[in-house]
Parts: structure tokens; sequence; C-alpha cells
């Protein structure tokens, strides 16, 4: 997902308290009335190192709703950056999440629930804050959605869906790394609409119809064909969407010409012992329409290694590599993807991280780099820069 906008707030603990409310209202609801231990929650999803509360509260209402479960993030960050974008400084503190997750996970009807602040920190681009990035995205309440489940293999979501495009999740403490990478900066993040899975041993399909990057028309069809062998350690996975008409919606939510595009992912991810191994491949594709006052087409190709390993219990180090390329002239009108159309970038990540129970804190260090870059379309201050370093530490409790 593109972030384009960086307006910038001055950074205060009102946010911290103005939140504090929910968490302690949460806790109090849970003493009064009882809690229960259960598995770890399959939402948010989670690729590590960081991993969920394995004992997540729940709150038995009885019949008919049965076990409610409440868990959340409250983390922040600071971080270091050279070259900042229009809008940034060097130095930012944030409240990178500040969310609770309610959620009922068995019977025919189930739901799943996400409200609070977030921010999506991400490679080569602005860093916006938690609270702008709320009222410029997807809201208060990012992700939520009724799950139907008729069966043990089939289920039907509907709602404001994770979406099923790439490798790296939406929120920071999902993903290996604390800065989401230059191929997530071209995928859809959130969207509202339907979504069915089927699952048959080591199959799993889903199909979406949606609208795409949030654009709120629903013209979009995604979906995801994945295969698991060798004992379950390796998992292949396709992934697609694309936009079957037109839209004219522009936001920070809906970058204009990825959402009238296509997307394409293969996958494929490798676990054994303390190493999780997952290379990806990107493809994007915009067309031209003159309709839209696209006059050329243009495309990005990609491919990124996402890798971690566990050094022990409590710490563990992820790594990214990535490198994506792409096409078009923009003096006979195609569309810019990403530095200027024709543009390429490459970028390495490195974040160790230290877990103890629901309490983490983590380092990263990553550097991204631009080539064929138009002026003022890159990085820095003025969009001439073509590298950019940066230094973050993020630290929270996932309860």
């Amino acid at each position: 997902m593109s972030m384009q906008h960086q307006p910038i707030n001055v950074f205060g603990l009102e946010r911290f308290f103005r939140l504090a409310p929910v968490y302690v209202f949460a806790l109090l609801l849970l003493i009064m009335t009882g809690f229960a231990k259960a598995d770890p929650m399959s939402m948010p999803a989670m690729s590590g190192p960081l991993a969920a509360n394995a004992n997540p509260l729940a709150l038995d209402l009885q019949d008919p709703l049965g076990k409610i479960y409440v868990t959340g993030a409250l983390t922040g960050l600071g971080l270091y950056q050279n070259n900042a974008s229009p809008g940034n400084k060097e130095w930012i503190a944030d409240l990178s999440n500040g969310q609770v997750f309610v959620q009922k996970i068995d019977g025919p009807v189930q739901f799943f629930v996400q409200a609070g602040e977030y921010a999506f920190p991400s490679l080569g681009a602005g860093y916006l804050r938690s609270n702008d990035t709320v009222s410029a995205t997807y809201g208060a309440v990012p992700q939520a959605f009724l799950k139907l489940v008729p069966s043990s293999n089939f289920s039907v979501l509907i709602g404001k869906l994770p979406t099923l495009i790439g490798d790296e999740y939406t929120f920071s403490f999902e993903n290996m790394n604390i800065l989401r990478g230059l191929l997530w900066n071209q995928e859809p993040a959130v969207s509202r609409g339907v979504q069915g899975n089927y699952t048959s041993g080591p199959l799993t399909i889903s199909l979406s119809w949606n609208d795409g990057f949030y654009s709120n028309h629903y013209n979009w069809v995604s979906g995801l064909a994945s295969y698991a062998f060798n004992g379950g350690s390796d998992t292949l996975a396709f992934v697609g969407g694309g936009n079957l008409g037109r839209s004219g919606t522009s936001s920070s939510a809906t970058p204009f010409v990825q959402n009238n595009g296509e997307i394409f992912n293969l996958i494929w991810t490798h676990t054994q012992g303390p190493w999780v191994i997952s290379p990806y491949l990107q493809y994007t594709h915009v067309p031209a329409d003159s309709l839209l006052g696209i006059a050329r087409g243009a495309s990005t190709i990609g491919g990124a290694l996402l890798v971690s390993y566990k050094l022990n219990e409590d710490w563990k180090l992820a790594g990214r590599a990535e490198y994506i390329s792409s096409s078009g002239n923009g003096a006979l009108g195609a569309p810019n993807l990403l530095y200027g159309a024709g543009s390429d970038a490459w970028s390495i990540t490195i974040t160790p991280t230290y877990q103890h129970k629901q309490f983490f804190v983590r380092a990263e260090f990553t550097y991204v780099a631009a080539s064929g870059e138009t002026p003022g379309l890159a990085l820095g201050p003025t969009g001439t820069d073509t590298n950019q370093s940066r230094v973050l530490l993020e630290t929270g409790i996932l309860f």
C-alpha cells in the first residue's frame, strides 16, 4: 500500500492516555467475569519472530455467545532517518499500535473486530503518524468481519478484510520486520467485501470479491491457492488480484494507479528447526486507459527474501532483501509506480528481536536505494536523493 502524504503532528503522551481506558476496561471486565486459557488466536495473523500471547484471556458469556477472546497490541517506536521525506523530521517517536482484538473462534457464526490506533511504517516512503494514519486510511476499526462456518473445511467472511495478497501483513507486530517492504508498497492492505475459504488436507483455496485498495467500488477479484508439502514444512502459494472495471477514487488508502491494475505473487515458505525462509516474486501491471487518463501502461516486477532465525527462546534475528523494477516512459504518459516511470529500487533490512512472554523489544537497520529515478519523485526533502537509511526501535506488549 502506497503512502504519499506525510503530515506531521506534535507527538504527545495524550494519545497513550486516551487509549488507556480501553485496556483498563477490558482487564476489569475479564477479572469480574472470569477467564480461561486457550490456544493462541489465529487472528491477527503473525509471521514471527514475534509471537502472540500463548494464553489469551477469554470471556465466558455462556450461550448463545460462548467464549469471547480479548487480546491486543500496545507498541511504540522511535526512528532516525536521513534524507527524510517532506513533512518528516530526522527523529520521530510514535505510537505504532494501540489496538484491541475481540473475536469468537468457534461455532457456525464467528467474528473478529480490531479497533484502535496504528501506523504503517514502510521502506522508502514518508512516515505518517498513527493518529493521522487512522483518519487517512481505515478508521478506528481497520478490520472487522463476520465469519460463517457451515462446515469444518469451508467458511465465508464478510466485512473489512485483510488482503490475500503479498507475503507481509498490514500491522508492524505481525511481520518479521518493523518496516514493511518495497513490494508491500504495491499491495492492497485492507479491502471491504466477501471472501470464501476452502481447505482439503494440504490444499487451501480462497476467493474474494472486494473493493481492492479500499476504493468503495466493488470491482476487484482476488484469490489464493496454497499447497503444503514435505510434512507441512514447505508451502507454495499463488496469489492474484485485479480490477475488473475502473475506479476514479484516489486517497491515502487508495492509490489511483495501482487500484486500476492487477497484481500476482508466487510465495514459497520453508520452515525447518529455528529457520523460517520465505522468498517470493511479485508482478503488477496497470493497463492504458484513456477514460482514466492513463495514456500508456506500466508494470513492476520484483522479488524479496524474508528470513527469520530463532537463536533461543527469547532472541530471534530476521532479515529481508528486495529488488523491484518498474517499466514505462513518463514522457509518453506512463504512470509512476515507484520513483518515476522506469525506476528501480533495492533494499536490505536486519531486525534483531527480544521477546519474553508478552513483552518485546526489537531494533531495525534498513537501507533503500533507487536508480533510474525521476527528479522530484525519489527520496529526500526535494525528491532528488537516491538512498535512505533508517534505524528503528519498537517495543511494547502483545496481551
